[in-house]
């Protein structure tokens, strides 16, 4: 069976060229002109991603997106036709996976989205890495993967779906440095590097959820490769 995708945009020529190519590539496709008719039918039936245009009438795109994060994982992709960085730091702390800015590539959103079920596929296999196990820890952060739940110290470590996985990896990997492409393809589903910034930001709030916890575990750059796990007092260089 096709893979299911949903897709609002108050423009109907973009809903239109969504869904003519993602239909030639294979996929099931449902178009709505806003963000409610698009949460109502997910809700009778959950679909396998949704892209989401953030200026709609009525809710937008940041509230919808929200509303599906309080109980599914799939993978979600934004647009929007402002290039702004507040647009796009918000779109990923709502649970967003990825990022579109209008006038966008056709062909680039049907890549994006087969490399997003790749992803989602391979952790139906074996989660990240093919190497997850339940009860990763390090220092004082510990992760269960069957409950998805993240623990630092004594406290509990509220993580989006994308930030667990990114966390989960580096933990797997806890002994050695990895690049920002092995991370595009482990976790986002790229198989080449492409030109995304959604690498960085994602390690960005994980620094920051880590640093409001109080956390001895840091994210390390190592500049012009990729991140590593340390220890804050082990660490000489700024996280």
């Amino acid at each position: 069976m096709s893979p299911l995708i949903y897709a609002a945009d108050d423009e109907e020529n973009i809903r239109n060229l969504i869904k003519m190519f993602l239909e030639s590539s294979g996929f099931a496709v449902e178009i709505f002109p806003d963000g409610e008719k698009l949460l109502e039918q997910f809700r009778r039936k959950p679909c396998d991603l949704v892209i989401l245009d953030i200026m709609m009438p009525g809710r937008d795109g940041f509230d919808i997106c929200s509303e599906i994060r309080k109980g599914s994982t799939i993978p979600i992709i934004m647009l929007t036709a402002r290039a702004g960085e507040m647009d796009y730091i918000k779109g990923l702390s709502v649970g967003s996976d990825d990022y579109f800015t209008k006038p966008f590539s056709p062909m680039s959103l049907v890549m994006r989205v087969k490399a997003m079920l790749r992803r989602v596929e391979m952790d139906r296999a074996a989660k990240v890495g093919e190497a997850l196990q339940e009860g990763l820890s390090y220092e004082d952060i510990q992760l269960n993967q069957n409950q998805k739940s993240a623990r630092c110290g004594h406290s509990p470590l509220d993580l989006t779906p994308t930030e667990f996985d990114l966390l989960s990896y580096l933990l797997v990997n806890k002994d050695r440095a990895v690049s920002r492409s092995e991370l595009l393809n482990k976790i986002w589903g790229y198989e080449n590097a492409v030109e995304t910034r959604v690498t960085d930001d994602t390690v960005k709030r994980l620094r920051k959820k880590l640093s409001d916890a109080n956390s001895r575990t840091q994210i390390e750059t190592l500049w012009g490769f990729g991140f590593k796990l340390s220890r804050k007092e082990d660490s000489h260089e700024k996280a």
